[in-house]
Order: C-alpha cells, then sequence, then structure tokens
C-alpha cells in the first residue's frame, strides 16, 4: 500500500519537556591562535534556533499542525528570546517562568558548517514545584491529539508517571524521547523512541541483530508499551509493536551535514502524523523521511510537507514503461527535486538508423 501524507493540519500535539535555546555563531577559520594552539574564528553571523523540547515543537508547526508547547524558563533575554521565536512559528508557548533562574542556552561556534566548540549554559529544573506546569497540562490536555514528552534530563519530567496517567485516562497517545538509565518511569506510555546508545544504556549490549530484537521486545512487553521505535543512526530505525512483528527502515539521508536535533524531528513528525489518524507503521516512514530531510541542513532544523512529497518521491521504486498521468506527474517533480534534465523525445524507433541517434545524441 502506499504511503500517504496525512492532513497535518487536523493534528495537535502537546509537548512537554526541557526548553533551550540554542545560539550559534558562524565564520572563517583561516589562521591558529598565537595565545594557544586552537583556530580562530571570525565570526560574521549569529543566529538563534529552539532547541530541546522547543525544536519539538518547531518541527510540529513546520507541517502546519498545531502545537502547545510546555516548560520552564528564567527571567531573562534567553527566555524571552526562545519565546518569540516560537510564537513567530506559530507555537502555543503556555512557558513557566522561573525567577532568579537562568534558561537553558548552548552555544556553537561554526566554521565550514563544523562545530569548532559548543559551551552550555544551564542548571536543571529538578527543585522546581510542577503543580504550576501539571495545571496548564490538565487544561490542554482535552484539545490535543497526541502528547509528547521531551525528556533531556535537565528536570522538568521529574514525574512522567503523573502525565503519563492523565493522558491514559483521556485516551490521549503519549510518546516519549527518553533519558538516562531508568525507563520504568516511562511505564504504560504509547510510545519511546530510543536511539542505539540509550537503549544499550538499560537493557545492555547485544552481540548479533538478534540478541538487538529480543531485549528490545522484551524491554517493550516489561514497560506496557503499545510500541518502541529504536532509531540506528546510519542504519534507519525499528518499530517493535505490540502483536505484531518488527518493522525496520534503512535511513533516507542522501547527505548527512549535522544530526543535531534528528531525534526531535523523529519524534515531532511522528507525533503529528499520529494526530492526524496515521498509524504507527506509516507514522514511522514519514518520520524516517524528515529526519533523512533534516540532517542533510546545519544546526537544528525541520522539515515541511513539501520537502516530505519531495522525499518520497525520491525514494519510491522509479516506474519505467506505459504509465499513468498522474504517474507522469509523480515522476517529473521527482526528477525536479533531484535537479535532474528531462528530455521528451517522441517517434517511431522499432528500426534504429543514425538519425534517430544522432536525435538521441543531441536530447542526452
Amino acid at each position: 500500500m502506499k504511503l500517504r501524507i496525512p492532513d497535518f493540519s487536523a493534528a495537535s500535539v502537546l509537548v512537554v519537556g526541557d526548553l533551550m535555546l540554542d545560539r550559534y555563531w558562524t565564520g572563517p577559520t583561516a589562521r591558529i591562535s598565537p595565545e594557544a594552539p586552537v583556530p580562530v574564528t571570525r565570526v560574521d553571523e549569529e543566529f538563534e534556533r529552539p532547541g530541546g523540547a522547543g525544536n519539538v515543537a518547531l518541527n510540529i508547526s513546520a507541517l502546519c499542525s498545531q502545537a502547545a508547547l510546555l516548560g520552564y524558563v528564567g527571567d531573562d533575554p534567553e527566555g524571552a528570546q526562545l519565546r518569540q521565536v516560537l510564537q513567530e512559528t506559530g507555537v502555543d508557548c503556555r512557558f513557566s517562568v522561573l525567577e532568579g533562574q537562568r534558561t537553558i542556552s548552548k552555544l556553537r561556534v561554526l566554521s565550514r558548517n563544523q562545530q569548532l566548540i559548543r559551551l552550555d549554559f544551564e542548571k536543571g529544573f529538578e527543585k522546581a514545584a510542577h503543580k504550576d506546569l501539571l495545571e496548564k497540562y490538565h487544561e490542554l490536555l482535552d484539545s490535543c491529539g497526541a502528547v509528547i514528552l521531551s525528556d533531556y534530563g535537565k528536570g522538568t519530567l521529574a514525574d512522567p508517571q503523573a502525565l503519563i496517567a492523565l493522558a491514559r485516562e483521556q485516551a490521549v497517545p503519549v510518546l516519549v524521547d527518553p533519558k538516562g538509565a531508568d525507563f520504568s518511569k516511562y511505564r504504560g506510555a504509547s510510545l519511546i523512541t530510543p536511539n542505539e546508545a540509550e537503549l544499550q544504556a538499560v537493557v545492555g549490549r547485544w552481540r548479533s541483530e538478534q540478541e538487538f530484537n529480543d531485549k528490545a521486545a522484551h524491554l517493550r512487553e516489561q514497560l506496557q508499551l503499545q510500541a518502541l521505535l529504536v532509531t540506528r543512526s546510519e542504519r534507519g530505525m525499528v518499530l517493535f509493536q505490540d502483536g505484531g512483528e518488527s518493522v525496520a527502515l534503512p535511513t533516507q539521508a542522501r547527505e548527512v551535514f549535522d544530526v543535531t536535533g534528528a531525534g526531535d524531528t523523529v519524534i515531532g513528525v511522528f507525533a503529528a502524523a499520529i494526530a492526524a489518524g496515521s498509524g504507527f507503521a506509516d507514522a514511522m516512514q514519514l518520520a524516517n523521511l524528515a529526519a533523512g530531510v533534516v540532517v542533510g541542513k546545519i544546526g537544528t532544523a525541520t522539515a515541511s510537507v513539501e520537502e516530505l512529497q519531495q522525499a518520497m518521491l525520491q525514494h519510491e521504486p522509479l516506474r519505467r514503461g506505459v504509465v499513468s498521468e498522474a504517474e507522469l506527474s509523480d515522476t517529473l517533480l521527482r526528477a525536479k527535486a533531484s535537479r535532474e534534465r528531462i528530455v521528451m523525445t517522441n517517434g517511431c524507433f522499432d528500426i534504429l538508423h543514425a538519425g534517430h541517434v544522432a536525435y538521441l545524441s543531441s536530447a542526452a
């Protein structure tokens, strides 16, 4: 059955998690400092992007879905900047502002599309009173089709069980991007999306693909999850579902520039697809396509519906021979997306002669 892109505009997703502001300084590097053996970068551009749970919400909004965002920021310029950037993209920001606390931010220095250093400014939110956050969550739960818990280990999701229980009471799917070596705190969620390193920290190392499959399937049963999605970097991703065989997909990236935030894209697109009515298997395929798009960009990035459509066309098998008008249109879109040259020819070539060869050579 052909993969279909759902009506993302009908989807509404509530994101709860650790908020961050990603800052980037970029410029050329042409010499080594005389003060120390480090490269000197002349900064000629500065920009900011939402990180953490903010990037998840941004990925949802990029699909024209509705995204509401809960989390903590400090009463500082970074918190105000993060709110402004997200609101400009249509994200409904319901932040809890903590006085005397600094908004988590990460500064990256880049040259020639490569990171030279990253500086983190952060203190966790473990000691924050979570009553305000829980009240806002309860208020927004009625109007969403899916919930994402974006855990970066900074303390916002100190008690994910309370959030999972409330969502289950209202039959709202809960998807978790996990952190740490104890996944029992996510018990009862609809889906969790660890990468291989995160999974290994919980279930231990595996020596074969069969052992990997067995460990992942056992963890899904142990945590009473509907599904477990393991992202495997250049090897794609694998979905383990309740009552079904695992489904594996190869990576869809053509050229990788930066994997920063790719996990945010995966869970954001997956949740938006679920909220728009897709099943888990189709949602995984869409998330995999989106991840292939964003790793070809610099820094935390998003994938639009148009980019998903182009990626889908590029990775579908090419139909040859007689095709319908609709199939021809798809093939042309796919060729244009790949910057290929399109040539039209006609005539009868049952007996090939020099004129035909000259004509085809010119077309080529």
